[in-house]
């Protein structure tokens, strides 16, 4: 089966991960997925495959005689997708011989172009894979995991030990909250959840969530002179201090931000949440003492206990530990380059479940799916997109030898 084939059939399992919930997984939907997923390793002739009971996928595949010794390495992709635009079934689209120009998804009204995404012409001749424009794709990563199935069916001639990991949860960063690397058990790992075919990444943001709190005076505000303090508008001012510049709109490249995610307020109370992004540590570091020094502007400004911030740790920059383990990036490199493909090396602006990996004695740096403009109804893919990486990763398994 050929891994378009897998993409179009796990994406009409609906997987939204839950932000609110504080279940593991967070939504059981996952289950559903995870159940076939691992039904299909087994019928591929991964007999050990399982889920467990948080919903993680493993299997392992055993070394070919005489290449037991060669280093066990791994490769993982996520299961659940982004809860918005996903509040019906997806209804891909699959368009041969692609133009290269406009086109209309579906009846949606909306038109995916290449003005907004001028990689698009590069597509011309291939065929392009979308939803109807209602929805997401789910691309993200029911593309990885198609490919690395994919990979699995297609595996032939001597090879090291493999393992394989389908995780749910990665879309709330909580998709290494439960990994077994017992249960898993390699060395090093690849990722598949990035953007381009022959995409490598292995610097991230170093990523935290600010939580800013805002206590109020609501009096009647016919006699609230010199007496309310609105918390709403005091939220609204704290943001103003947040430079303009450097927000995720004015910022690209390793250039870091503040990014407003949520706001809630009323004149008796109001809380903002943000994340803080920022490729240097020490530079990540300053923005988070920034943030709380506008938190004391504001209660010298309104009062003591006015404004509170909880600042919390969500990941950070994978490559001071792949500068640690290089052999994760050459034997990449190798493989492409026996591909006659030169790898897509850039910033991350953002993370992957290998960041947490890891720091958590997992080297594991992320490649290409082939998939683009993950988490809205324009998210597109392209079957040779996804035949170029289970080539890659086939070429990976190899480069181990």
């Amino acid at each position: 089966m050929k891994a378009h084939e897998r993409l179009l059939k796990y994406v009409t399992y609906m997987t939204p991960s839950d932000e609110n919930s504080d279940s593991s997984p967070s939504s059981a939907c996952q289950f559903d997925l995870a159940r076939v997923l691992a039904r299909e390793l087994q019928t591929l002739g991964v007999t050990n495959a399982f889920v467990s009971e948080y919903c993680y996928v493993y299997g392992r595949i055993p070394a070919t005689p005489g290449c037991e010794d060669v280093t066990p390495i791994g490769f993982i992709a996520h299961m659940d997708t982004v809860a918005r635009h996903c509040d019906h079934p997806v209804s891909p689209i699959v368009t041969p011989d692609y133009d290269g120009g406009p086109l209309p998804l579906g009846e949606s009204g909306r038109v995916l172009s290449p003005e907004m995404f001028p990689h698009l012409r590069n597509f011309k001749g291939r065929t392009l894979i979308t939803s109807d424009g209602t929805t997401i794709l789910g691309a993200d990563d029911k593309a990885g995991i198609a490919e690395i199935m994919t990979m699995v069916e297609r595996l032939t001639g001597p090879h090291g030990p493999i393992s394989i990991a389908f995780t749910p949860d990665e879309e709330i960063g909580r998709g290494t909250a439960k990994f077994d690397f017992a249960a898993f058990g390699a060395k090093y790992a690849y990722t598949v959840d990035g953007d381009f075919e022959g995409e490598l990444d292995y610097e991230t943001f170093n990523a935290a969530a600010a939580l800013v709190r805002f206590t109020g005076v609501d009096v009647h505000p016919g006699d609230a002179k010199d007496v309310m303090v609105n918390a709403a508008r005091v939220a609204m001012e704290y943001d103003t201090l947040i430079p303009m510049d450097e927000r995720p709109e004015r910022t690209d490249g390793r250039q870091g931000f503040y990014h407003l995610v949520a706001t809630d307020g009323t004149p008796d109370s109001a809380m903002l949440t943000y994340i803080i992004r920022d490729h240097d540590r020490k530079t990540f570091e300053r923005r988070q003492g920034f943030m709380r020094d506008m938190v004391e502007v504001i209660n010298r400004k309104y009062g003591e206990g006015t404004a509170s911030i909880d600042i919390r740790l969500q990941y950070r920059n994978m490559a001071d530990i792949i500068a640690q383990n290089p052999i994760v990036l050459d034997k990449a490199k190798e493989a492409m380059a026996g591909l006659s493909i030169t790898p897509i090396i850039k910033p991350v602006r953002g993370g992957t479940d290998g960041s947490l990996l890891s720091y958590k004695g997992l080297p594991c740096p992320n490649l290409g799916t082939g998939g683009h403009a993950f988490h809205g109804p324009y998210e597109h893919i392209t079957v040779e997109g996804m035949d170029t990486v289970v080539d890659i990763l086939l070429a990976i398994v190899r480069a181990y030898l």
